[in-house]
């Protein structure tokens, strides 16, 4: 019986935000872009987001909008990828973020 109140009290204070849904991105580059893919846990694509590219220092390259079908595409010969890129997506009230290494653009260009 214990055991039971003890787990209603849990339940009880468990915060609203864990039921919330997260922020989802993905990047896959060849060797011309990368392309951004930014969704919900949900399956819902994100349809207003600033997308920032960073370098390898974190420094801003570039910011551009999303498609409101949740994607972009950086061509690579627009940013300075030597270093690799950090593509940081933020929706206002969620963001997430994904690398892309020096190795990922070089293995998509000798394929």
């Amino acid at each position: 019986m214990i055991r039971k109140i003890a787990l209603a009290g849990l339940i009880a204070v468990a915060p609203i935000g864990a039921s919330a849904h997260q922020l989802i991105v993905f990047a896959s580059v060849d060797c011309e872009a990368v392309t951004v893919e930014a969704k919900f846990s949900n399956g819902n694509a994100v349809q207003q987001a600033d997308v920032r590219v960073l370098d390898g220092q974190n420094n801003v390259l570039t910011t551009l909008p999303i498609n409101t079908d949740g994607t972009v595409t950086v061509p690579l010969d627009s940013v300075d990828h030597s270093e690799g890129l950090v593509i940081e997506v933020d929706t206002g009230s969620h963001d997430n973020y994904w690398i892309v290494t020096p190795d990922d653009i070089t293995r998509s260009c000798q394929s």
